[in-house]
């Protein structure tokens, strides 16, 4: 029935076997069994990362399945296999025209909450490689390193293909059509202690969709000292909105194991758009149909924020808070947005915020500005920046303070700062200096 092979890709510490429900459900729509693959990768073993098995999964296409090096092809994916497909993808461009469509359920595109506690000793105990030999007990540490929340891989993968300067994800058939499907439940049984707010017991769903935007606030000087410099960007936006599509009653588990007739009906839909009309019309569709089971659940938001000098070198002391004023000046804390805050295990410089928008009451708020607080630990260099000499920041000794109005961000013009259902990446640049020390420098002198 396809005019493409079909290849299915699981997550981590998964195999093969877990495609087994969905080749029986596609066969019985009329799928050629031939056309299935469902492979295979090992992501308990320390030494191996995502873009190893990316680059293993080419030729595994070449010698095992037996495609030539220029044969398109569909892809199912399930949570890491997202990542793997993705990093494959963004490796060579020659590769976009080869893929078609890319089916992503429960996708961690952004990392899952549970990977920090797959890192734990704890987490090896629970879920690590029980084969005996050199992997034994291993829980795939640097695969667990870029699935974390806010990791530098999935920051780094979503500027070369989601953020990057070509267009990767399109409405073209010279790119593939990408359709993102997540469950609206979390586990149910034991697995239940897993389960946080906004998930389907492993993934977000602010962190699954393909329709991210990025933000950078410059706090830094112009080297002419110009105040007059934009501080406020959004990054330019190439690549069509691929965005959550909720499905009833599933959590992470059960949309491989039990995914019901409904939703193997709208992926074999999905695998049939051959251009861009049919790709919005299909979205358009699935939206329409998913209104009522969007509507219960709560509008979570995804910030990963990354701090940078000027140099881009990584600031691993900051907080970041958003607040609000009235017309008459007064200030109001955001209180919501900075309750659930992970800091990447290998960069605290990475930050990801996950945030009910419910909470929030975006609607009423009246204005938004960012406070940035940042720290070098140091009495002989500190952060220094826009805001700086005309007292809308402070500084002592190595800390540093100061506000921004970032309104502009949040209304109805352009780019929306709130928006649920999306991971937004914010780029943060300060600038980095030596301080004098009773008015002497300590750092450099002669």
């Amino acid at each position: 029935m396809a005019a493409n092979p079909i290849v299915l890709v699981h997550g981590y510490s998964a195999e093969a076997g877990a495609f087994d429900v969905w080749k029986e459900a596609l066969v019985s729509r009329g799928f050629d069994p031939a056309s299935l693959h469902a492979c295979s990768y090992r992501s308990l073993t320390n030494e191996v990362t995502i873009r190893d098995l990316a680059e293993a999964f080419d030729r595994a296409l070449k010698v095992q399945v037996g495609l030539d090096a220029d044969q398109p092809f569909d892809a199912i994916v399930h949570s890491t296999g997202m990542l793997v497909l993705r990093a494959w993808l963004s490796m060579y461009s020659e590769r976009r025209d080869r893929l078609k469509h890319l089916i992503a359920l429960a996708p961690a595109t952004f990392g899952s909450p549970l990977a920090h506690k797959g890192r734990s000793w704890l987490g090896a105990m629970f879920s690590g490689n029980r084969q005996p030999g050199p992997d034994f007990l291993e829980a795939g540490d640097r695969i667990l390193s870029g699935l974390e929340l806010g990791s530098r891989f999935t920051w780094d993968l979503a500027h070369e293909d989601v953020l990057g300067p070509d267009l990767v994800f399109g409405p073209t058939r010279r790119t593939p059509y990408v359709f993102v499907l997540c469950g609206t439940a979390g586990y149910r049984g034991l697995r239940k202690m897993a389960n946080e707010p906004g998930t389907d017991g492993a993934v977000r769903w602010a962190g699954c969709a393909l329709n991210s935007r990025k933000i950078v606030l410059d706090l830094t000087h112009h080297p002419s000292g110009a105040s007059a410099k934009r501080r406020t960007q959004v990054a330019p936006w190439k690549n069509v909105d691929a965005p959550l599509i909720p499905v009833p009653g599933k959590n992470h588990s059960t949309i491989l194991s039990d995914p019901g007739e409904d939703l193997v009906i709208l992926v074999e839909s999905a695998l049939a758009v051959k251009d861009g009309p049919a790709y919005r019309d299909w979205h358009r569709q699935a939206r329409s149909d998913s209104t009522g089971p969007a509507k219960e659940m709560d509008p979570w938001q995804q910030f990963v924020i990354r701090a940078m000098d000027e140099r881009g070198d990584p600031i691993t002391d900051y907080n970041v808070q958003l607040f609000t004023r009235t017309a008459h000046g007064r200030a109001s804390t955001v209180q919501s947005f900075d309750v659930d805050v992970h800091a990447f295990s290998d960069d605290p410089s990475f930050r990801c915020f996950h945030v009910n928008l419910e909470k929030i009451g975006v609607d009423k708020l009246e204005s938004l500005w960012i406070r940035v607080m940042a720290s070098s630990g140091s009495q002989l260099v500190g952060y220094h920046g826009y805001g700086s000499e005309d007292g809308h920041a402070g500084m002592s000794g190595s800390t540093w303070d100061a506000e921004l109005d970032i309104s502009s961000l949040a209304d109805d013009k352009g780019v929306k700062f709130f928006f649920p259902f999306t991971t937004t990446l914010i780029e943060l640049r300060l600038n980095r200096e030596p301080l004098p020390v009773n008015g002497k420098n300590h750092v450099c002198f002669f």
